[in-house]
């Protein structure tokens, strides 16, 4: 039960880490046995593949199924609004996120 808990602890301090830090990766729906990861990305510098925030996305992946996992399925997932306050670019902003769906093995 104390490696149980302790690898439970370990996953939850990564998990406020990486959102308390920015909403760029989310585990937006999690089970027992697997859920759903998104992270943000920009077509213009690299697309998903290439976001710097997929390894992020990966890795908390990891954190959740030491195991390993299987990918049911990934793919864009609908955009989010946000308003901007940079000079010459008021407005909303959409952005775009990519969701990877996972099983724990």
């Amino acid at each position: 039960m104390g490696l149980r808990f302790r690898s439970r602890a370990v996953w939850l301090f990564t998990l406020i880490l990486v959102s308390g830090c920015s909403d760029a990766v989310q585990m937006t729906h999690e089970t027992e046995r697997g859920g759903v990861v998104t992270y943000i990305f920009k077509e213009d510098r690299g697309g998903p593949m290439g976001s710097p925030h997929r390894k992020a996305a990966l890795k908390l992946i990891d954190e959740k199924c030491p195991s390993g996992y299987t990918v049911v399925r990934d793919g864009e997932m609908r955009g989010y609004g946000s308003m901007s306050s940079v000079e010459g670019q008021e407005g909303e902003v959409t952005g775009r996120r990519w969701g990877i769906q996972f099983r724990c093995k």
